[in-house]
């Protein structure tokens, strides 16, 4: 570092392991020593916090130009074939010189004078009576599907009611006579004993119900269409 003796300090300073490298093991991890859970991470600040401590964030940094013009609108035709010597920067310059100053209002505006304050807009009238006339129609609508459906049903004579209960009645004793040839049977062995027993007492309970809707006044039944 110093072979002529010139320097009075060192040149390069010293460090330990510069030549010889580091010593054995010193490379090894420290189990002591570790990366903690969100030990490089820092918390995401909120909208509200953005809002209220760095607003300047949430504005764009440029805005993007139009690439493109407006497309113009057909009632803009182009002006032609106009030729005037009129200097627009002196007549301007004159009419805001002789331009009478605007008139600016002395006070706030009273709203509670204003011609329409407190009545119901006009629009609102229309949506109203708009409703109205839906709501019409659907009365109209399910007033004819009740004529409809009153229509095509009819009250049951008093002599068909009683034919059709004479008829369950008869049909019953006729079930409940084979329901009874089999009741004597203690012990059901078999697969078709089972479903013929039950198949009884499924017909009995429904001509029951018939017979039991059919004592009521004033049987409505639908017409055969």
């Amino acid at each position: 570092m110093n072979v002529a003796g010139d320097a009075l300090d060192k040149l390069v300073p010293l460090k330990s392991a510069r030549t010889m490298g580091q010593q054995p093991g010193s490379a090894r991890n420290n189990p002591q020593d570790y990366m903690k859970k969100n030990a490089k991470t820092t918390t995401v600040q909120s909208l509200r916090e953005v809002k209220r401590n760095q607003p300047s964030l949430l504005q764009p940094s440029e805005l993007k130009p139009k690439l493109k013009p407006d497309v113009p609108q057909k009632s803009d035709l182009p002006v032609m074939n106009l030729v005037t010597s009129k200097n627009f920067v002196v007549a301007n310059a004159v009419e805001t010189i002789l331009a009478a100053p605007k008139k600016v209002s002395q006070g706030p505006k009273e709203y509670l004078n204003k011609e329409d304050y407190g009545k119901v807009p006009k629009y609102l009238k229309h949506i109203k009576q708009d409703i109205e006339a839906e709501y019409e129609y659907i009365r109209q609508l399910q007033q004819q599907e009740e004529e409809q459906r009153g229509s095509q049903v009819r009250q049951m004579p008093e002599d068909e009611r009683v034919e059709l209960i004479t008829g369950l009645k008869a049909k019953w004793e006729q079930v409940n006579t084979e329901y009874q040839g089999i009741t004597h049977l203690t012990v059901l062995d078999t697969a078709g004993k089972i479903r013929r027993k039950e198949k009884y007492e499924v017909e009995l309970a429904q001509i029951e119900k018939d017979i039991e809707k059919l004592n009521r006044r004033n049987i409505m039944v639908s017409r055969v269409v």
